[in-house]
């Protein structure tokens, strides 16, 4: 098989990972400078926000696993393809030097044993490491019952390491992964928690689970992130819409991909990671799920509209970050800039608040933003709502997969 054929299978398996952030472009060069192509180009995000381009491919689609979820089961009838270590350092290496990606994304289905896999990984980092002297940024997926030593030597040779849960509980995944434990999952991430250094997995760990596959609610699948963040220190924990490629008695029939309630899980993870917000302050028993009309800082502060108009001049950092509108940048500039002026509304503007939305919930000098007799429930959720619904319409495909 060509190699520019296994690349097509293998990038194109590898798409419904979203553990490195989005999917591929398909936008080629005519004329000018840089190029993408649909073969495995991602794209991930540094902590300082910088955007990162990456190759990201299975080493194999080949698996001896047959989840129920997963295009690449052994049960299913693809066209199957498997690279040397050889031919991903090629690949790699010539996409760098034309400045298509700064590092890898490698991942695999499990070929004849998790031991086995986790060798041909660690023989094609070690290849690119050390014959070819790539220090470009290397993101690896472990793989689950694979034995430690093995995980020791991967975790030296990457920045990051991941290892999927996959589903958000232990009956889900005995339902459509039975061949698959969550207690292995569970031994990497202590394992690279424990070893987490300067020189082992520098960039740290991340995860990522498929929703809508089953049927739990977002309270369950939020108190999970959360039980992960404060247990292993992930960096990040990844959400991906439930997308129907096969067809199994025991898989939802959707015409869609959950994409809205991806969008919510992910937007109440950012307030439990740099909002202080915990889970038990979004959702409960009586209400498990998110309203998908609302993000979740909005539908909170609506529920708890006895806590509002907040005096942005006097409010404390953590006050300012429940208003909706007001995120962690602007919170700052607001603190930073109360010790030499008195904030006026113009001011905010150019801070970076949201002002259509913040002013419902905001006092600026002790007035209210907006009309007083106007702060009900009832009007505020409404005028948000509507104006959830323009940026959903306007950002649309910012929602795609792929």
């Amino acid at each position: 098989m060509e190699l520019q054929e296994k690349l097509k299978i293998l990038a194109d398996s590898a798409k419904y990972d979203a553990s490195c952030s989005s999917s591929g472009s398909n936008r080629k060069n005519e004329k000018g400078i840089g190029n993408t192509a649909i073969s495995g180009i991602c794209h991930s995000f540094a902590s300082d926000g910088r955007c990162i381009s990456l190759l990201k491919i299975l080493m194999t689609n080949c698996c001896i696993f047959d989840c129920k979820y997963c295009l690449n089961r052994k049960s299913n009838n693809v066209k199957r393809a498997i690279f040397t270590p050889e031919e991903i350092c090629t690949i790699t290496l010539n996409f760098y030097r034309r400045n298509y990606i700064e590092g890898l994304f490698l991942s695999s289905g499990i070929v004849k044993s998790p031991d086995y896999t986790m060798e041909l990984l660690i023989k094609t980092i070690s290849l690119l490491r050390h014959k070819y002297h790539f220090n470009g940024y290397i993101h690896a997926k472990a793989i689950p019952g694979s034995s430690p030593k093995l995980l020791k030597e991967l975790g030296f040779l990457v920045d990051r390491l991941s290892a999927n849960i996959e589903l958000p509980t232990e009956n889900g995944l005995k339902l459509l992964a039975p061949n698959k434990e969550s207690k292995n999952v569970r031994e990497i991430m202590e394992y690279v928690q424990k070893k987490h250094s300067r020189n082992y997995a520098p960039a740290g760990q991340s995860t990522q689970m498929i929703i809508g596959a089953t049927k739990e609610t977002d309270l369950e699948i939020m108190s999970k992130s959360s039980s992960l963040y404060n247990n292993y220190q992930l960096k990040r924990v990844f959400y991906s819409a439930y997308v129907p490629v096969n067809k199994d008695n025991l898989l939802p029939s959707l015409e869609h991909p959950p994409l809205v309630r991806e969008n919510r899980l992910y937007q109440a993870d950012w307030l439990l990671r740099y909002y202080d917000f915990k889970v038990t302050d979004l959702l409960d028993q009586q209400n498990p799920n998110f309203n998908i009309l609302l993000d979740p800082k909005a539908d909170w502060a609506l529920r708890h509209l006895e806590e509002f108009p907040k005096e942005v001049n006097t409010c404390s950092y953590y006050d300012l970050l429940k208003i909706p509108g007001i995120g962690v940048k602007s919170a700052k500039r607001i603190i930073a800039s109360r010790h030499h002026f008195t904030i006026h509304l113009e001011d905010l503007k150019r801070m970076g608040v949201v002002l259509k939305r913040a002013k419902y919930f905001i006092l600026c000098n002790g007035k209210y933003v907006t009309n007083k007799e106007f702060f009900n429930k009832d009007f505020i959720e409404k005028n948000v709502i509507l104006e959830e619904k323009s940026v959903l319409t306007t950002n649309k495909e910012q929602l795609r997969l792929f």
